[in-house]
C-alpha cells in the first residue's frame, strides 16, 4: 500500500499571505522560533551560558556578545522566542517585571513629562509611578482604564506614555485596547499594555495598536514558580533600541539560568493557558451564588460587567485568575485561608500550583488606603490563581474554605447582634 499523501484540501489552511511556506502558529513558534533551522549535532534544548564575559581577538572587534550585563546567549535565545511568539522583534528580558516597567517608563519619560496609568494595576506599578518616579519630576494620572472618556480627559500636552493592565490586578477590570490605541496615538504617546494575566497566548495587544507589551514572566510564561523575571516586546526598532540601552545602563538583565528556566516554561505556555482558563471558568461558575460570597469576579462569567469585551478581546480563554469578594471582610478572609489544603496562601500567581492571595495585606499593602478603597480592594478580597491540579480537588478545597468563611461571618454577626 502506498503511503498516504493528503491533498491540498486536507492540509492545514494557515498560510502567511506573502510567503509560500506555511506560517507557524504561536505554540510552534514558542518551541522553535519563527524560522526553525537546526544544524546536525545542535542540542535540542538551549544551553545555559553561565559566563560574565566573552572572548575577543581584535581591538574594536564586533562580536555577538561581549559582557552579560548587556547580552547573553541564553537570554538572547529566550528573547528570540518571546519575540517570535508575538511576530515581533526579539524581546528584552529583565531581572523582574518591575525592572521591565521601570525601563519602559524611563525610556519614554523625563522630568516634566506625564504618564497615564491604569488605576487598577499591580501594586508595585502604582508604587513605582507614585513614589519613585514622582520625586524625579515625572507626573502620573491614575485613571479608570475602562473609562475611555477618563483617558481622553487625562491627556496633557506632555503625556508621553499610556500604560494599562488588562485584565487588571486584582479586580480583572478590562481596558478596550483597540479603542485606547488611537487615543494614545493622537497624543503622540507610547501605548504599552501589561499583558501578564493573559499573555500573548490569549490576548495580542500588538495586533490592535499597542506599541509595547509588558510581562512579569515570573507568572504564567515561566509558569512553575521557579524564577523572577520580566520582558518587554515591541515591533518598533527605535523603541527597542532605547529599551536595550537603558537595560544595559541600569544593569537589570535577566540571569542566564532564570532565562533558561523561562525558556522551558514558554514551550508549554499555549497549552497551559488554555488548561488554566478552562479550570478557572469551571470553578468560577461553580462558586457563583455561594452564601459566603458577595460576588465572583471572572471575565468568562456572563455576570461579569465587561463580558462582551472579554469575548471580543480574548482568544481561547480568559486566564487563570478568579477573584472572590467575601462577606465578612478580613475575618472571613482569615477563616478562608486557614483551612485551605490544596491551594497555597502565597504572594504570586501564574504557576502550575494554585495560590490564594489576600490583596489588602499582601500585593497591594503599599497602595494608599484611599486608592485601595476606590478600586474595591478591601479585607474580604481574595485572588485565586488556578493551577493545574484536578479541578474537582480544587473545588472541594475552595468550598471547604468558603464554608469556614461563612461560619465565621455568621458567628460574627450573631455575636454583634447579641451584644447590641
Amino acid at each position: 500500500m502506498s503511503p498516504f499523501c493528503p491533498s491540498a484540501s486536507d492540509r492545514p489552511t494557515h498560510r502567511e499571505p506573502s510567503r509560500m511556506q506555511p506560517a507557524l502558529q504561536a505554540a510552534t513558534r514558542a518551541m522553535h522560533g519563527s524560522e526553525p533551522n537546526r544544524m546536525a549535532g545542535e542540542p535540542l534544548v538551549a544551553s545555559i551560558t553561565q559566563s560574565a564575559t566573552f572572548v575577543q581577538h581584535e581591538l574594536g572587534e564586533c562580536v555577538s556578545h561581549s559582557y552579560s550585563r548587556a547580552t547573553n546567549p541564553t537570554v538572547a535565545a529566550l528573547e528570540d522566542r518571546l519575540g517570535a511568539y508575538e511576530h515581533a522583534l526579539p524581546a528584552l528580558a529583565f531581572a523582574s517585571g518591575l525592572a521591565a516597567t521601570q525601563v519602559l517608563a524611563l525610556s519614554q519619560l523625563s522630568a516634566g513629562d506625564h504618564a497615564i496609568v491604569g488605576a487598577a494595576s499591580y501594586g508595585g506599578t502604582v508604587r513605582l509611578f507614585a513614589q519613585v518616579l514622582a520625586p524625579l519630576g515625572i507626573r502620573s494620572t491614575f485613571v479608570d482604564a475602562a473609562d475611555l472618556d477618563a483617558i481622553r480627559a487625562a491627556v496633557q500636552p506632555k503625556t508621553r506614555l499610556v500604560l494599562v493592565e488588562t485584565p487588571a490586578n486584582p479586580t480583572l477590570i478590562l481596558a478596550d485596547l483597540a479603542a485606547i490605541a488611537p487615543i494614545a496615538r493622537a497624543a503622540h504617546a507610547i501605548f504599552a499594555v501589561d499583558n501578564t494575566f493573559l499573555t500573548a497566548a490569549l490576548q495580542r495587544p500588538l495586533d490592535v495598536g499597542a506599541d509595547v507589551t509588558l510581562y512579569s514572566t515570573t507568572k504564567w510564561i515561566e509558569g512553575h514558580h521557579a524564577t523572577i523575571g520580566g520582558a518587554l516586546v515591541t515591533r518598533d526598532e527605535v523603541i527597542r533600541e532605547k529599551l536595550a540601552f537603558l537595560r544595559k545602563s541600569l544593569g537589570c538583565i535577566q540571569s542566564p539560568f532564570d532565562a533558561w528556566l523561562t525558556l522551558q516554561g514558554l514551550k508549554t505556555l499555549s497549552l497551559r493557558m488554555r488548561a488554566h482558563s478552562a479550570s478557572a471558568l469551571r470553578i468560577a461558575t461553580a462558586l457563583e451564588g455561594h452564601c459566603a460570597l458577595r460576588r465572583v469576579i471572572y471575565p468568562g462569567l456572563e455576570s461579569f460587567d465587561q463580558h462582551a469585551l472579554a469575548l471580543a478581546q480574548h482568544d481561547g480563554g480568559h486566564g487563570g485568575i478568579v477573584t472572590l469578594d467575601l462577606h465578612g471582610g478580613r475575618a472571613a478572609a482569615e477563616a478562608f485561608v486557614r483551612v485551605l489544603r490544596v491551594t497555597t496562601l502565597a504572594e504570586s500567581l501564574g504557576g502550575v500550583e494554585s495560590l490564594a492571595t489576600h490583596l489588602e495585606t499582601m500585593t497591594h499593602g503599599d497602595v494608599p488606603q484611599a486608592q485601595r478603597e476606590r478600586l474595591g480592594i478591601h479585607g474580604g478580597l481574595i485572588r485565586l490563581s488556578i493551577g493545574l491540579e484536578d479541578s474537582n480537588d480544587l473545588l472541594n478545597d475552595i468550598f471547604g474554605a468558603l464554608d469556614a468563611a461563612a461560619s465565621s461571618t455568621f458567628a460574627s454577626t450573631k455575636e454583634t447582634s447579641h451584644v447590641s
